[in-house]
């Protein structure tokens, strides 16, 4: 059996805004992973930056902050058996126009600019997403 891992996930304006929370929330549990915390909350200016540090240096790093802090976001703690890779093939590819049906980006979004929800891609960035907010 793999073993249990915490990831971080954000489920971001649009998804909130669109109503998904609750959908997003219940496919995660029905495949067995085990939300441990959650939050909701409009991101603070500097709350986005560090979530984002890894970006800073890209074009598209002030519009991505700007859009994380347009509206209230859902902040996830889950767990499970190699939680981080299971979440990532869970929301689909980063670009929804890429995201196979099935997925949560593949199912619910369509632009890159707003793509529903982000989770960590690493074990080490899931403790430093998890940090900066629980």
């Amino acid at each position: 059996m793999s073993s249990v891992e915490q990831t971080f996930v954000m489920i971001k304006p649009d998804g909130v805004r669109k109503g998904l929370t609750g959908e997003i929330i219940s496919r995660f549990e029905r495949r067995g992973l085990v939300i441990e915390k959650l939050l909701k909350k409009t991101l603070k200016r500097e709350e986005a930056e560090e979530l984002y540090s890894v970006h800073r240096e890209r074009n598209f790093f002030e519009e991505l902050v700007n859009y994380v802090t347009s509206g209230p976001v859902v902040l996830m703690v889950v767990s499970g058996p190699s939680a981080v890779s299971v979440v990532r093939k869970m929301l689909g590819a980063t670009d929804p126009k890429e995201a196979l049906p099935g997925t949560i980006r593949g199912d619910f979004a369509l632009d890159i600019s707003e793509n529903i929800i982000h989770g960590s891609d690493s074990l080490e960035s899931a403790e430093r997403e998890i940090s900066i907010f629980f």
